[in-house]
């Protein structure tokens, strides 16, 4: 089953959005977390009940203690993922970590209601050691567990936020002087004759000749237009150093889009 799977949701405000199905493998470890999280909760509880019991012998006291002590397993719980997916925006500590959130059919919130049903049923979806919701999510074309199916929720993939780009020196340098792709004119058969090679050349020239001293600057200028700009059709006869400087940083901007990984 892809784990990749996307789904497409359209809300009732007639907008499509688009979702990245949570698949067995993140969702797993996502719960493995979670119990993590449970399991050290309850050892704290546990280590109460022991020192309740060593510092008073009393057969009501260690009964009373044993009464709490299992009600707040019980309460922890069912109560750790109700309240996480409910009052956290659909994520429990395991889910956050894994980069996960539960979401409602219709790609809104999760409500009270979806998060109690969801979770309510989770103790058929754990029958036997959580077996029975994995079969479901590995075969499910959404990756529904009976909870999911029962509430109407989906799991999903946060959409990780797009890391703002910082300009290089070259970059600045490209806008502060006003050029684009379109600045040029190249033949498409112009443009087919320029490999990695020319790009690896005119790379390593735009990245440097802001670096340079202005004598080295002109002469590599002039070096890499005889070499270049010729390939692409482009003549560089009768034309100045900044032209020539223009022309090659702005075929660097249109080779960048093809051989830049």
């Amino acid at each position: 089953m892809n784990q990749e799977e996307q789904v497409a949701i359209k809300t009732p405000e007639f907008v499509s959005l688009q979702f990245k199905l949570a698949g067995l493998g993140s969702r797993a470890g996502a719960m493995i977390i979670d119990q993590i999280v449970l399991t050290i909760f309850n050892i704290v509880i546990t280590l109460f009940l022991v020192f309740a019991i060593n510092a008073d012998m009393d057969l009501l006291v260690t009964d009373s203690a044993a009464a709490i002590v299992v009600i707040l397993m019980f309460l922890a719980y069912w109560g750790y993922f109700f309240v996480c997916e409910y009052f956290f925006g659909g994520r429990t500590l395991g889910k956050r970590l894994m980069g996960l959130r539960v979401i409602q059919d219709n790609g809104h919130s999760i409500t009270l209601l979806s998060s109690l049903i969801r979770n309510l049923l989770r103790v058929i979806d754990m029958i036997p050691m959580y077996l029975t919701g994995m079969i479901m999510i590995f075969f499910h074309s959404k990756h529904k567990r009976l909870g999911d199916l029962v509430a109407g929720t989906l799991v999903v993939h946060e959409p990780r936020p797009k890391k703002e780009h910082k300009a290089t020196a070259i970059e600045k340098e490209i806008k502060s002087r006003g050029l684009s792709k379109e600045s040029l004119s190249i033949e498409d058969g112009a443009l087919h004759s320029l490999g990695i090679k020319e790009w690896n050349l005119l790379n390593t020239y735009s990245n440097r000749i802001l670096q340079l001293p202005q004598a080295e600057r002109m002469q590599l200028t002039y070096k890499m237009a005889q070499t270049l700009l010729p390939k692409a059709g482009i003549g560089v006869n009768r034309k100045n150093e900044r032209e020539l400087e223009n022309m090659l940083l702005t075929l660097y901007l249109i080779l960048k889009d093809e051989w830049e990984f």
